[in-house]
């Protein structure tokens, strides 16, 4: 009888554990620094997202499910709940950067791109510290990219093409140690790139084509053993100027070279022909002159080389069918 007391009493303990637990598991409410700051948001967004928020509580509360875009975490013992994914994009969301966005602190992806925001990125963006991907592309965003965005150390994707930004491209990007892509295309960015964005040694996908760019991959490459893991490098539709050095072969990930439409001008070297695994590559448009070396020819994966609109000597052909590179979401959000 003592056994089978013993037995139940364990089995009881362990039931009312259980239900312990699912009461504040079902129960625990948002942190209130996030249901201040979401519904701030929503106050100031359109009726295409608000329609969709429903209820005070951004989370979920009782029969009400979280809020659409809105992804929520329960803090380490159970007790409240954060918000920690913010995904809001493609619902024509106008005016400027909604500031109370720096509020939510435990944010780990912040997707508001293709809609119509408008003005600078806030200086508080520095305040996300758990931040791993920030996508603001295809808005109308304006001014300088903040410094601050470098005290964002867990950042792994930066996405902010498509925009109006102007200015240089800030050398704090070079404080991201986790960076593995970087998107600034069709910005109105001046200046020369940092080299110290050569130190980030994750950064596979650098992209800062269509901008107003200046300088020499030269500058660039400078340090030794920059960009050690980079496979992606757009510098076309800029104003980059001088050769094509041949410390570019030293780059040994690289897959995707864009070069088109700078003033480059010489000779195409022949150890860029020694990159492994270089698969595209773009040169036309610009004033590079004399051969193409045999080896580019005989490469194992080169599929495409564009060369047009340059002083090549005739007979200096091109590889491949002549089409339009298209990368999908797919193949640089994960």
């Amino acid at each position: 009888m003592a056994t089978n007391f013993r037995v139940c009493s364990t089995v009881i303990h362990l039931f009312l554990i259980v239900l312990l637990l699912l009461d504040v598991f079902v129960h625990c409410k948002t942190l209130k620094r996030d249901v201040k700051a979401l519904n701030e948001i929503k106050a100031s967004l359109g009726w295409r997202v608000v329609y969709a928020w429903v209820g005070d509580d951004p989370c979920g509360d009782g029969d009400l499910p979280p809020w659409s875009g809105v992804t929520c975490s329960t803090v380490s013992g159970g007790d409240y709940r954060v918000v920690t994914e913010l995904e809001v994009y493609a619902v024509s969301i106008v005016g400027p950067f909604p500031i109370a966005v720096t509020n939510l602190m435990d944010l780990t992806r912040l997707d508001l791109h293709n809609n119509k925001l408008t003005g600078p990125i806030p200086s508080q963006i520095g305040r996300l510290k758990h931040l791993k991907i920030l996508n603001l592309r295809w808005n109308k965003l304006q001014d300088a990219i903040p410094p601050e965005i470098g005290e964002l150390k867990q950042l792994t994707h930066l996405y902010l093409s498509f925009n109006n930004f102007k200015g240089e491209i800030p050398k704090e990007l070079a404080n991201l140690p986790e960076l593995r892509y970087l998107q600034l295309h069709e910005n109105r960015l001046t200046g020369r790139i940092p080299p110290e964005l050569g130190n980030l040694q994750n950064l596979r996908y650098l992209d800062v084509g269509n901008n107003h760019l200046v300088g020499t991959i030269r500058e660039l490459i400078h340090i030794e053993g920059c960009f050690p893991a980079l496979r992606n490098l757009y510098l076309n539709n800029n104003y980059f100027t001088g050769g094509i050095p041949a410390q570019l072969a030293n780059l040994t990930n690289l897959e995707i070279l864009y070069l088109s439409y700078n003033k480059m001008s010489g000779i195409v070297p022949l150890g860029l022909a020694r990159i492994p695994r270089l698969t595209y590559l773009y040169l036309d448009h610009n004033q590079l002159s004399g051969r193409i070396p045999d080896a580019f020819y005989k490469h194992r994966f080169l599929k495409e080389m564009y060369i047009e609109g340059n002083l090549f000597r005739p007979g200096v052909n091109p590889i491949g069918v002549h089409q339009v590179l298209e990368l999908s979401d797919s193949e640089f959000l994960f």
